[in-house]
């Protein structure tokens, strides 16, 4: 069995937008993520990082959930509720899962996803969903080690960009 890391003290807060330094962490991470080689992309200039905090904090179905290592923020997940119609119940979709490279490899991408997982018992929804790049090895490799599968019957996300 392979030995766990320890990452404690751990901590998880959801983020308040009324915060400024909730605000800047996210859009901080937001952008690792974004620049990551995973990401591909250019970090939000100050215009989208300014919109995009006021759009999420209004949204009815969005939160954030930081998590603290040694009392500073390590991480992230953007979530959402949506509602299944099949189930006819809520659940959790994941939009982002950050973990800043200064905090990898202690196990805080795994306690994240656990405690979504667990909001999402406590609160009786009915799944947990995310996308993942094909190409994103160890994230498959954490997400199926917590029971997360290819959908049944295979499903493939498509876009159409606007």
């Amino acid at each position: 069995m392979k030995k766990k890391m320890n990452p404690d003290p751990v901590q998880f807060i959801f983020c308040d937008f009324t915060n400024a330094v909730h605000r800047y962490k996210f859009i901080e991470l937001l952008n690792h993520y974004i620049t990551d080689p995973m990401g591909g992309g250019e970090p939000l200039d100050e215009i989208n990082a300014g919109k995009l905090l006021n759009e999420l904090s209004h949204h009815p179905s969005c939160f954030i959930l930081f998590i603290l290592n040694q009392n500073k923020i390590a991480g992230l997940a953007t979530c959402f509720i949506n509602y299944s119609t099949f189930k006819v119940a809520p659940y959790i979709n994941i939009h982002d899962l950050i973990i800043h490279d200064n905090f990898r490899r202690k196990g805080l991408a795994r306690l994240l996803l656990e405690k979504i997982i667990a909001i999402g018992y406590e609160r009786n929804y009915c799944k947990v969903t995310l996308e993942v790049r094909n190409d994103n090895h160890k994230a498959k490799k954490l997400y199926q080690s917590l029971d997360f599968t290819d959908t049944e019957p295979m499903m493939h996300f498509w876009t159409r960009i606007l």
